[in-house]
């Protein structure tokens, strides 16, 4: 097998035409971060992002997305913002992963939410997620009758407290695909303090990051697009999305509320309407992500897969050496992540945190509406692989 190493910029029409078809040819890979659109995005905004292009022969094989953090040593394409990981291919590949980073150059690659049927990368795997997912598939009827077999009364509650809310403050609107920029904009500034609320990293603190959403935004054709949309109550936004979208799947990415209106679960109310919205476009499946700390999801899926985070490392010495540098971290993170008390403590402690730095901010200022601001502690940032 013959492996070349460049910036996903120099995919040819020759690629990009076999790329999708091995998403098309194989449901697993229909993530839209796994799509060719979010590889280019992300080599726009920073410098590391390469494609190893697999051949046997003439024919393509295989794409390797991935994103230099050293000489040797990589991680998922676009890093902790994938939500989909690993390696785009066609039916049957075979190959050896350690093979597979000597022919790229590298001694170990990072993985956090590699999807499934990866069989070279699932040995190295040190920690499994289940991943929730809003299935679409028998359409929006299908998909609430699932949740009512079930049990679950969330469609019932929630289309109660949009009624209340259309009561309280006016007619409730909803929109699938909102192109303006200043509901972008909106977006990020909510999802920036709940961040810092809740003590965690503000991911658009990160200029790269704002760079690429926005990006992102602009990209739309029939295989991959950028996915804003919003809920209005008499026209005032009150929760938006933003995410990717394939022609069969929508993976959530930001979703957020304003606070102000918590008490109508603007958030369920918004991924109603999503569901319904997607069904109707022929989306098979919203994927919202791992669900660890998250109820929301746990009362939205209505089925699970199965998604991995690990290393592979070859035995070699900067191997070794990236071993040394990273596994008393990782360590403690699983034994955060694995007990529910430590894990409890660790919530509770970012968010007083959050609140703590709010307060100050807000006294700073003299202004009491001012949301949180100011940098994440030392402790909340030990802590931020928790969102």
């Amino acid at each position: 097998m013959d492996v070349s190493v460049i910036r996903p910029r120099e995919l040819g029409d020759t690629e990009l035409t076999a790329w999708r078809k091995m998403q098309m040819d194989l449901p697993h890979l229909a993530n839209p971060f796994l799509s060719a659109g979010y590889s280019l995005a992300v080599d726009h905004v920073i410098d590391g992002a390469r494609v190893a292009v697999l051949r046997d022969g003439s024919d393509i094989v295989g794409f390797f997305p991935f994103e230099m953090h050293g000489r040797t040593t990589a991680g998922a394409i676009g890093g902790w913002l994938s939500l989909g990981q690993g390696l785009v291919h066609v039916p049957g590949l075979k190959l050896d992963a350690r093979r597979l980073l000597q022919d790229c150059g590298l001694a170990a690659w990072e993985f956090g939410t590699l999807v499934g049927d990866q069989p070279w990368f699932a040995p190295y795997a040190t920690k499994r997620l289940e991943s929730a997912v809003m299935d679409l598939s028998g359409g929006f009827d299908g998909f609430t009758g699932d949740l009512k077999a079930k049990g679950s009364k969330v469609v019932k509650q929630t289309r109660y407290k949009e009624r209340k809310l259309g009561r309280d403050i006016g007619e409730v609107s909803f929109a699938f695909d909102v192109r303006d920029e200043s509901s972008l904009a909106l977006v990020r500034a909510w999802k920036s303090d709940q961040y810092r609320a809740m003590g965690r990293a503000d991911r658009f603190a990160k200029p790269w990051v704002t760079e690429l959403v926005e990006r992102l935004h602009q990209t739309h054709d029939e295989h991959f697009a950028g996915s804003l949309s919003m809920v209005y109550a008499d026209g005032r936004p009150v929760a938006g999305h933003f995410g990717l979208r394939s022609d069969h799947t929508l993976v959530t990415w930001f979703p957020v509320y304003d606070p102000e209106f918590a008490k109508y679960s603007p958030g369920l109310i918004l991924h109603l309407h999503m569901a319904e919205e997607a069904a109707a476009l022929g989306v098979q499946q919203i994927d919202m992500g791992p669900s660890i700390g998250w109820r929301y999801k746990q009362e939205l899926q209505t089925r699970s897969h199965e998604v991995s985070e690990g290393v592979v490392r070859r035995p070699s010495a900067a191997g070794a050496a990236h071993w040394l540098r990273h596994e008393p971290v990782a360590r403690a993170r699983d034994m955060i992540l694995n007990n529910k008390t430590l894990y409890g403590m660790a919530d509770r402690t970012m968010r007083r945190i959050g609140e703590w730095r709010s307060r100050k901010r807000r006294g700073m200022l003299g202004v009491a509406a001012l949301p949180a601001g100011g940098e994440v502690s030392e402790t909340a940032a030990a802590f931020s692989f928790l969102v």
